[in-house]
């Protein structure tokens, strides 16, 4: 567990469990079972989302066809976590904030810092749109979620942000990796062969190449424990980051979901009450 950006896991004498919302986690500490954890989250490999029911997974593939990015469509906006290696002493993200503000500020950005339940949180406004950057140190790893939406549902896109962050988990692993580093990202099994056959329908489509960029919207997760289900359309845009000072990316995109069904998964059972 991760609660404060600048010092590592709180000790607890309660076991640690998943729906309590005192994370991010740290898979080493989590006392959830697996098999539990299995039907509540999105396995990504270095990070475990929650499942947002009734939203959507999308996937932003790389130039060489290598996962870049999955993101969580809510009826909001879309969201992205992810994990990077970080040294033994606390206070990457301290160090990341000041350098992303530069970065964004330079992109045109009207940028702020606001002071959230971790800590610090950056806002980026763009014309139509908001992005807020949420981070958290752990043990030897630092989390990251990006939040990118219309400005009319920025205050509730940013609740359901923490909500999702909440319960988030990061598997760091014992290998050792430069410190900024992204953790591996790993597709689980049914979205993988989603991917690849998207993929495969747009290479036909395209006389043979596929563009970079590939954002293959890879279906509705119907509920915790369901496979994602299979992609109505891939879909094929520039892509959709671009690398700040600080080694990350920002993301430059505004994704509305207005029209996307509510979701009603725990998340955002959670986001719900607190309104």
């Amino acid at each position: 567990m991760a609660r404060d950006p600048e010092s590592t896991s709180n000790a607890s004498d309660q076991p640690l469990l998943i729906g309590q919302a005192r994370g991010p986690y740290d898979i080493t500490e989590l006392d959830t079972p697996a098999e539990d954890l299995e039907k509540s989250h999105l396995d990504l490999g270095a990070v475990l989302v929650p499942v947002v029911e009734g939203g959507q997974v999308t996937v932003e593939m790389t130039a060489d066809h290598q996962p870049e990015a999955v993101y969580l469509v809510t009826p909001y906006g879309r969201l992205t976590v992810a994990a990077f290696a970080a040294p033994k002493s606390p206070g990457l993200w301290r160090e990341v904030v000041g350098e992303l503000v530069d970065s964004l500020k330079n992109d045109g950005a009207a940028t702020s810092i606001e002071d959230g339940h971790w800590g610090r949180e950056i806002v980026a406004e763009v014309p139509g749109g908001s992005h807020r950057f949420i981070g958290v140190d752990g043990p030897r790893w630092m989390v990251r979620l990006v939040a990118s939406g219309p400005t009319e549902t920025a205050s509730e896109l940013s609740q359901l942000s923490r909500a999702v962050l909440a319960e988030s988990v990061v598997r760091r692993g014992t290998e050792p990796a430069p410190p900024r580093e992204m953790l591996p990202l790993v597709l689980p099994p049914v979205l993988a062969e989603q991917v690849a056959a998207a993929q495969q329908q747009m290479f036909a489509a395209e006389g043979g190449e596929v563009p970079p960029g590939v954002v293959v919207p890879d279906g509705a997760v119907t509920g915790a424990g369901d496979d994602v289900q299979p992609a109505q359309q891939a879909a094929v845009t520039e892509p959709s980051g671009a690398a700040d000072d600080a080694g990350f990316a920002t993301g430059d995109e505004v994704d509305s979901a207005d029209d996307q069904p509510r979701s009603a998964g725990s998340a955002m059972q959670r986001f719900r009450r607190r309104r």
